[in-house]
């Protein structure tokens, strides 16, 4: 099969010709439809995460057609359409049996802890608890999208931080999660407001239902707070989202929060970052992390999706076939502002 491999943390990916995957006994093999482009790959590529084992094959956003199915799966069958969360949860662990399975201590992860969707086929492990049955009629992209940022901000917006209708919500970056975390406020009906330093993004988010935008380009912190603080209602900011993964993006996300606002974590930081404390005590602020959802959980997001209340394929900007990835990854390595959303299509 075709897969796009890196033998080498920043070498440059080719695609080559590699063997087909086997499925586990647990597992299955998908013939990946659609896969997108995230910047945790780039991540990977990069070498900031444990447990990549050169040569490697990226990519954790899919969806498409189980192939091959391992003797001690029960519940899909070959020809099943199927997407699955990034992090594929074991089912046996005590944080699995909580209902946990996006903490799982024995998690496997497409891209990541072995080859990924960036191929023709992929192998995913303990599909019975991992994997989520899609429509035909769902659109591709917009199903591949559900296994990462969308699932991540959903999880963080309605399972963290309980976000609810009426309230201002706060997304700072508007990347791919952080336009996946508009798109989400805005389908709750929360009133939502948007910082990025790029017109564009901005321009995007209030495309996908944010209700205020505001250019922090050139802002100091006090600046940027006064901004946002000035933005929002007399009532304040309820919930804030760092997409981004910057230490001054997460402490604005945090300062501008009300007294016992929430602050949901999504953004990904290359460093430990200094976390204004001073204020989540001062303020009894609860700071959340997001680290995706499990297939469980999954119901409440088809739903809007299903329904057309939620259209992750508007955020798609680019459609791109496999021989195109290793200069997109490159590409997106270099650009930590480029907007909008790229899927992979592997039948082109």
């Amino acid at each position: 099969m075709r897969a796009v491999c890196f033998d080498g943390f920043s070498a440059r990916p080719v695609l080559r010709d590699v063997p087909e995957p086997a499925p586990s006994p647990r597992g299955v093999v998908v013939r990946v439809e659609a896969t997108g482009l995230c910047r945790s790959d780039v991540h990977g590529w990069l070498g900031h995460d444990a447990g990549i084992t050169l040569p490697h094959v990226p990519g954790h956003e899919l969806v498409g057609t189980i192939t091959a199915v391992g003797g001690e799966v029960r519940r899909f069958s070959v020809g099943d359409r199927v997407t699955t969360p990034f992090v594929c949860a074991c089912g046996t662990c005590p944080e699995c049996l909580s209902g946990n399975g996006q903490v799982c201590r024995n998690q496997t992860q497409p891209g990541f802890t072995h080859w990924g969707s960036f191929a023709d086929l992929v192998a995913l492990h303990d599909a019975d608890t991992n994997l989520i049955a899609v429509p035909a009629s769902l659109d591709a992209g917009a199903a591949a999208l559900l296994g990462c940022r969308f699932a991540t901000s959903y999880r963080g917006l309605v399972h963290q931080a309980h976000l609810q209708a009426g309230e201002t919500l706060l997304v700072v970056g508007c990347g791919g999660v952080g336009l996946s975390a508009v798109m989400i406020g805005a389908a709750l009906g929360a009133q939502v407001v948007a910082v990025d330093v790029d017109d564009a993004a901005l321009a995007r988010a209030a495309r996908f239902g944010a209700a205020r935008t505001l250019d922090s380009s050139g802002l100091s912190r006090t600046e940027a707070l006064a901004a946002v603080r000035e933005a929002a209602p007399s009532s304040g900011i309820d919930v804030s989202v760092d997409a981004l993964g910057r230490e001054e993006t997460a402490a604005l996300g945090i300062l501008s929060l009300r007294p016992r606002g929430r602050h949901v974590q999504i953004g990904l930081f290359p460093s430990d970052p200094v976390v204004p404390m001073a204020a989540v005590i001062g303020g009894e602020l609860s700071v959340l992390g997001s680290h995706g959802m499990p297939a469980r959980d999954y119901p409440g997001l088809l739903d809007l999706v299903t329904t057309g209340r939620l259209r992750p394929q508007d955020l798609i900007e680019r459609t791109i076939s496999l021989a195109e990835v290793p200069d997109a990854l490159v590409a997106m390595a270099g650009d930590r502002s480029a907007g909008g959303i790229t899927v992979i299509d592997t039948g082109s």
